[in-house]
């Protein structure tokens, strides 16, 4: 049995290294041969077949965005985690809540934008009127596409909402309820094989974002009872092998879906809840495999 690790072409951040190093380790230790490639221009290359170098592997945990290339890993037969449905829908906000949704899972309420690649076309008064009377102020904006809290704002009136619709208006982007009583705070779940693994609970003192990576604090959170049942079922409808799911706590501490992700970076919950990720991870693909 031999596998691959797929990372970014130009992701060189410690989180992300790291965490390629860290499978290989784990996997290496189970017994099992592992290589770490990077994704560079010509790793497939499609004419009447698809041709790649890749095929002579038997899995691939994929660390990557790029969704071509890995619906031409799958057309080749390699078993890759997660697969590509799983990491189409999870790569967009917008379709991740859809799937979300599908499955009557709590998320905060949320209107997909319109598109306009017209630069003379300016949003009207009418237009933010729509989204204002549905969400209230202050409100979310956010790109479908993103990560580590980039492409989130926090819109307060109508002006702003306006500048934002405008700056956004050919991206694709979404409104969304703000959750006040979770400011500055929401929960990280990891979830491996449908079963969560841990919880860290992460927070600013200044932000309305929570990610460590702007400046926010973390400590390890037992998950049970509800919002364990929520995770599961959530990674259960994405079909994710591997994810983190970010939780916010809304009245009562009602728990809300805020997003998923499939690639979610593992280095600083290991440090602080002082769980095995990549062990785990390690042993769910090798499992799987040997089933």
């Amino acid at each position: 049995m031999k596998g691959f690790i797929f990372q970014n072409a130009y992701l060189n951040i410690t989180e992300y290294t790291t965490q390629a190093e860290r499978l290989k380790e784990e996997l290496c230790l189970s017994g099992v041969e592992c290589d770490v490639i990077r994704n560079a221009y010509g790793t497939v290359v499609v004419d009447n077949v698809i041709n790649s170098k890749l095929d002579k592997y038997d899995f691939c945990i994929y660390l990557d965005k790029d969704k071509h290339v890995l619906k031409s890993l799958e057309m080749l037969g390699v078993k890759t985690f997660n697969g590509f449905s799983a990491i189409e829908v999870c790569d967009d906000k917008m379709s991740t809540y859809l799937q979300l949704c599908k499955h009557k899972i709590n998320i905060p309420t949320t209107i997909p934008a319109v598109l306009c690649y017209n630069d003379d076309i300016k949003t009207t008064d009418a237009e933010a009127e729509k989204i204002e009377k549905t969400l209230g102020y202050p409100l979310i904006v956010k790109q479908c596409y993103g990560s580590r809290g980039k492409g989130v704002f926090l819109v307060k009136n109508r002006t702003q909402l306006i500048e934002k619709m405008n700056e956004l208006k050919a991206c694709p982007h979404l409104f969304q309820q703000y959750i006040p009583e979770s400011f500055g705070k929401d929960l990280r779940v990891i979830v491996i094989g449908g079963k969560v693994l841990g919880g860290m609970l992460r927070q600013s003192k200044g932000d309305f974002r929570s990610n460590v990576a702007l400046g926010g604090s973390a400590t390890p959170y037992a998950v049970d009872g509800e919002i364990k049942l929520l995770c599961e079922k959530c990674a259960k409808a994405l079909y994710l092998d591997y994810c983190g799911i970010d939780i916010l706590f809304g009245k009562n501490g009602k728990p809300y879906v805020c997003e998923v992700n499939s690639n979610a970076f593992f280095y600083t919950f290991e440090k602080v809840t002082r769980i095995n990720v990549a062990k785990a991870y390690a042993e769910y693909v090798v499992n799987t495999l040997k089933r």
